[in-house]
């Protein structure tokens, strides 16, 4: 990879040369260039079908990626945040509210990372307290009642683990969450957007039909805390996402999600808008298959689907 990453690179600086020199000189270059952007292209494919499990983990975090409010912007018309766990306090790492979807009311929850540190630390880092989790539940009580959808996306390194949070009930929180989820009368979608750390994502991922972006990772706990934990060596994070095996690729063989959608060249944040439409489309068309069903064949369709996680002979 790192040879490839060497030949993106010369190829990107002598592309951006040739674009240069044409424009300055007034010299048709057209041939050139497209000769290297067809060799860059080319480049770039065989770069991405090849990422290791840890190239996986940089590209989930990247910087640029798209976060849950920028595909529900893209995704669902007339978006209304609600705000607070009616108990303690508005958690800000966890969005959610009411949204349109060609017409048919949605309820929609995300966790929410920032995009610079200033607001990274007002979302916590898309770590939750159990705040976060208990609005979420009251936002997927409320779909039931209303009987509208529940969209989920997952994008956390994993819930917050600060004495605050524990003192008020983290782990409760989140296995209420999941009780809750298991029975919730109304079909659910969850999407692994980026990051699904440990229970923190799984609080927002029994669901009827759980996908993950084709870069993104889902796992017991970070690549770090597990190498610290296991080996007593931070340092061994890119040997533990080797052993992990948290790329959806991983997910899907165990069939723990249901399958796994294509990202554009470069990862998500290279063309959010199509990504955006692919995911819509999908919705729109599992929405249309689960609202068929009767409630009693949903819900013993979910319990079936994640009882079955891990059986072995």
């Amino acid at each position: 990879m790192a040879d490839i990453n060497q030949n993106l690179e010369q190829l990107e600086n002598k592309l951006e040369a040739l674009r240069e020199f044409s424009d300055t000189h007034g010299v048709d270059l057209n041939k050139e260039i497209k000769a290297v952007e067809e060799k860059l292209y080319e480049l770039k494919i065989e770069a991405y079908k090849n990422l290791t499990p840890w190239e996986k983990v940089n590209l989930a975090r990247h910087g640029e990626r798209p976060t849950s409010l920028d595909y529900i912007d893209k995704i669902f018309e007339d978006f209304i945040e609600f705000h607070g766990d009616r108990n303690f306090r508005d958690d800000p790492s966890i969005i959610g509210g009411i949204a349109s979807l060609e017409g048919k009311a949605i309820t929609v929850i995300g966790h929410q990372k920032g995009r610079n540190t200033k607001e990274n630390i007002k979302r916590n880092f898309g770590m939750p307290h159990p705040e976060g989790y208990r609005k979420a539940l009251r936002l997927m009580k409320q779909a039931e009642k209303f009987k509208r959808p529940v969209i989920c996306f997952i994008d956390t390194p994993g819930a917050f683990c600060g004495i605050g949070a524990e003192e008020r009930g983290q782990g409760e929180a989140i296995a209420i969450n999941l009780m809750e989820m298991s029975r919730l009368k109304t079909p659910i979608i969850s999407i692994v957007i980026g990051e699904g750390g440990s229970g923190g994502a799984l609080a927002l991922g029994v669901a009827d039909k759980v996908y993950m972006l084709e870069h993104s990772i889902y796992s017991i706990l970070s690549p770090e805390g597990f190498a610290a934990i296991l080996w007593k060596d931070g340092t061994r994070a890119k040997e533990a996402a080797q052993v992990m095996k948290i790329t959806s690729e991983d997910l899907k063989n165990f069939e723990i999600i249901d399958d796994i959608i294509n990202e554009p060249l470069g990862g998500a944040h290279k063309d959010i808008g199509e990504l955006a439409k692919s995911i819509k489309k999908l919705i729109i068309n599992d929405l249309q298959e689960l609202e068929k069903q009767d409630l009693e064949s949903l819900l013993n369709k979910r319990y079936i689907k994640f009882r079955k996680i891990g059986e072995y002979q």
